[in-house]
């Protein structure tokens, strides 16, 4: 939907983007030339709430808004002071020592409010061009789109032994050919693709690449006669394809062969080797088991791991969505009894046991979303104010940020009383992303050289350093 933004709001940013580094210098904050950590986070864990978080509902609660904005739920304490979740989030309010929250992150305007912009907007840093407004979520993934942060970080991270460098789970949000944009390497190059595993709903402890599923008969020292077998039919599509999808095809292969033939990838892959305790800690379920499947692969090395939240499609008509976060009916009974319980689960879960590992602060943990969620209650869609849904909203939303050097009990930026619009301190998608970015240790003030393809690689966001 198309959000009115305030001319402040819009002026505001306007002045801020043209004026970024001399805000630095005035604040005492590091400035451009100075944003290279000394000591970068060794991974990081992107946890996306697919379909839109309603963030007035979960961290940037508004307990003295009218009813009609501020629902029906009550606010808690948290290890912060002064800072307060949802009632429905008691695990992770004990962990808000390690966290920071961001409020007032917005669009500015420039997205379209339609899932397929949100996405891009979010997982790339960049303003969504002028195709996502015209062909809405029909907006198909392109060559040249600006590339995926993690890609970004894996491409300029040195190569694992043995594991790819982007690592993506449980799905590829959505299904084709409605794939949204946003989530691959693009002009960055295929090679920088993540590799993905797909997990089951019905068996949460078993993910696979799809680029190569192998059967029981398979074993490792049969794999180089079926990789003949491949190489014969791939001859034959070249005849057919167009080279760059044959090349992507014959990429992606070669990542999988890779990671299926290393034994000492081989383990990280095993959830059986967690204590039972700990998996039920993390919940059972493909969500709880991707997070705990991140815990794992960054331990093993890998720079960057996406969980994309799976969405329960036996939600969809409860929830008039396709069974995630995009709550535009029954919003409350849809978060409390199924969203809510099941991050709050496995988030905390994870932030406690990367502590408890001594890998938090060599870890970023970064959860977003593609929007936030209209503050005022009733989406027409799904029976207005009596279909007690949330519409939409990409004027505000609030992330959530932990480890790789982050310090933790932080509040950051601030919405209106209402939670539409950001109050004073704006803060755009592009501004996250080089926050990631700094965290992770990349220079993204280097002049381009030929080996850093695209030139305006890490965008024009400002990173917020006065998180760490």
């Amino acid at each position: 939907m198309a959000t009115a933004y305030p001319s402040s709001l819009i002026n505001r940013r306007t002045f801020l983007t043209a004026s970024a580094a001399g805000v630095g210098v005035a604040a005492g904050l590091p400035t451009a030339s100075a944003n290279v950590r000394s000591s970068p986070a060794k991974s990081t864990i992107l946890f996306f709430l697919c379909g839109g978080a309603s963030h007035i509902d979960s961290w940037d609660m508004k307990p003295e808004a009218s009813v009609d904005y501020r629902g029906v739920f009550d606010p808690i304490p948290t290890t912060t002071p002064g800072l307060q979740l949802c009632e429905h989030l008691p695990l992770t309010a004990q962990q808000t020592q390690h966290m920071a929250v961001v409020h007032g992150v917005t669009d500015f305007g420039k997205a379209t409010g339609d899932h397929h912009a949100g996405y891009y907007y979010n997982l790339t840093g960049r303003v969504p061009d002028l195709t996502f407004r015209t062909q809405g979520n029909d907006r198909r993934p392109y060559v040249d789109d600006w590339p995926f942060m993690g890609s970004v970080v894996g491409s300029e991270r040195p190569p694992h032994p043995s594991l790819p460098q982007v690592i993506t789970l449980p799905h590829k949000p959505s299904k084709a050919p409605y794939t949204r944009p946003g989530q691959f390497a693009a002009r960055l190059g295929v090679e920088h693709d993540p590799l993905y595993l797909h997990g089951d709903p019905e068996k949460p402890m078993q993910f696979a690449a799809p680029s190569l599923v192998l059967d029981g008969a398979i074993t490792r020292s049969r794999l180089s006669d079926r990789r003949s077998l491949l190489a014969a039919m791939d001859d034959a599509k070249r005849k057919w394809e167009q080279q760059r999808a044959v090349s992507n095809h014959m990429k992606q292969q070669d990542k999988a062969f890779a990671l299926l033939t290393s034994a000492s990838a081989t383990g990280a892959f095993n959830l059986e080797d967690e204590p039972l305790a700990l998996r039920e800690r993390y919940g059972n379920s493909i969500n709880g088991m991707s997070l705990l499947m991140a815990r794992r692969l960054v331990e093993a090395g890998v720079p960057f791991v996406t969980v994309f939240w799976k969405e329960d499609v036996s939600l969809n008509k409860k929830c008039s969505s396709a069974g995630g976060w995009d709550t535009h009916g029954n919003n409350f009974r849809c978060l409390k009894e199924n969203l809510l319980p099941e991050f709050d689960r496995g988030y905390s879960a994870l932030l406690e046991d990367l502590n408890d590992r001594g890998m938090l602060h060599d870890t970023l943990v970064l959860v977003t979303s593609e929007m936030g969620r209209r503050p005022r209650i009733g989406d027409r869609r799904s029976g207005g104010v009596d279909g007690a849904g949330r519409d939409h909203w990409t004027a505000c939303q609030s992330v959530l940020l932990a480890g790789g050097g982050i310090q933790g009990g932080q509040i950051v930026g601030e919405s209106d009383a209402r939670a539409e619009y950001p109050l004073n301190r704006p803060i755009a998608p592009g501004d996250i992303t080089k926050t990631v970015y700094y965290a992770m240790g990349l220079n993204t003030d280097r002049a381009p050289d030929a080996n850093s393809l695209p030139s305006d690689l890490f965008g024009t966001g400002t990173p917020l350093t006065e998180l760490f």
